[in-house]
């Protein structure tokens, strides 16, 4: 039974625990410590490899909510930023081919030139040698030597002829298909340039749907690395990919493209805790195609300020500026997102929190 004991510095009462319950209690205080110690020990030891250990403030947002903005705002982002990437990848390589023939139309304009200048000699050579056909030719010759040398030169001169005016017909048919391709070239970018500025419309105006969007000053980052190209196709573009790599911050899965970002960052000193997969939400998160960057050491904490900031900074405008080597869709830091169309933008994620405004985060969208 719990009793009653007077205490050394008031005369009433207090309850008091018995000895055994006060030593039960003491003894599952010991094994929870124990508990924290070992669970600290393995999440140091299964961390994963060039990435900070999660600390108490690393926990990713876990909802759409949490991240920010709608689910139509993602939706319209995503669809922009990927149409307008599409286009522009279809442009250079538009660009690319359109040199490749205008050097291959020059070759050819030399070449139809010279082959014309040559018929046009034989043509005066036949001129001057009064070839009005073989028999003739070869009546006026003086001696059976001569009549035989006559022959032999009117053979030559024809299989040059001949030789001369199918290589000049070849050339200018295939400069004709050249101009053709070029006109074609000129055409496809045209369609592109106009795809592209649909697209950057698109989502300017879901931004400014979204009470974002405004003009804004940009982000003033050193992060000048260079990262190695993602893997394209021949034309180009960059191919389709699924969620079927695990993901090294989760349990969950992420594409091969997106793993290449997130190890190209940490190849370049970003490695404070990341977190990439989440089932829950819309956006990217679920395709395994975002990455949620913290930017203080401890994790997803407050406002990040001071150094905590500046790599945020550091990571962002490394994303921007590897947009086109790494595949990326859009970046949002500190209340603004990069588009590849618009460049920066002011972003209001709506809930005012630091997840949502990306104040502790730097997130990434991959195509």
């Amino acid at each position: 039974m719990p009793f009653l004991a007077p205490t050394r510095t008031s005369p009433t009462f207090v309850w008091r625990a018995p000895t055994s319950a006060r030593k039960a209690v003491a003894r599952l205080a010991a094994v929870a410590t124990t508990m924290l110690t070992l669970g600290a020990l393995v999440a140091t030891l299964g961390a994963t490899p060039g990435y900070a250990a999660p600390g108490p403030l690393a926990q990713a947002p876990s909802s759409s909510e949490d991240e920010g903005g709608s689910d139509s705002l993602r939706e319209q982002l995503q669809t922009a930023s990927k149409g307008y990437v599409t286009a522009k990848n279809k442009l250079d390589n538009s660009v690319k081919r359109q040199k490749e023939l205008t050097t291959r139309l020059g070759t050819l304009r030399t070449e139809v030139t010279t082959r014309s200048e040559r018929v046009a000699q034989l043509a005066g050579m036949a001129y001057r040698t009064g070839r009005l056909g073989q028999v003739s030719a070869l009546l006026s010759s003086g001696s059976p030597t001569s009549l035989v040398d006559r022959a032999a030169a009117l053979d030559t001169i024809s299989a040059n002829e001949s030789r001369e005016l199918r290589g000049l017909r070849d050339s200018v048919e295939e400069e004709s298909r050249a101009k053709e391709a070029l006109d074609q070239e000129v055409r496809e970018q045209r369609k592109q340039v106009e795809v592209m500025e649909t697209r950057k419309k698109q989502a300017e105006k879901a931004l400014a749907a979204a009470n974002s969007g405004g003009s804004s000053s940009g982000i003033s980052g050193s992060g000048s690395a260079s990262a190695r190209p993602a893997p394209r196709n021949s034309d180009g573009s960059f191919p389709d990919e699924s969620c079927s790599l695990n993901d090294p911050t989760t349990s969950g899965c992420i594409t091969a493209r997106t793993l290449h970002a997130l190890n190209q960052a940490k190849a370049a000193g970003f490695t404070r805790f990341v977190s990439c997969f989440r089932s829950g939400g819309s956006g990217e998160h679920p395709k395994g195609q975002a990455c949620d960057f913290a930017a203080q050491k401890g994790g997803f904490g407050g406002v990040a300020t001071g150094g905590d900031r500046t790599y945020g900074n550091n990571l962002a405008a490394y994303f921007v500026r590897n947009a086109d080597r790494l595949g990326v869709l859009y970046v949002i830091w500190f209340k603004q997102i990069w588009l590849p169309s618009s460049g920066w933008k002011t972003y209001n994620g709506g809930n005012g929190d630091p997840s949502s405004d990306h104040t502790n985060h730097v997130h990434l969208s991959m195509n």
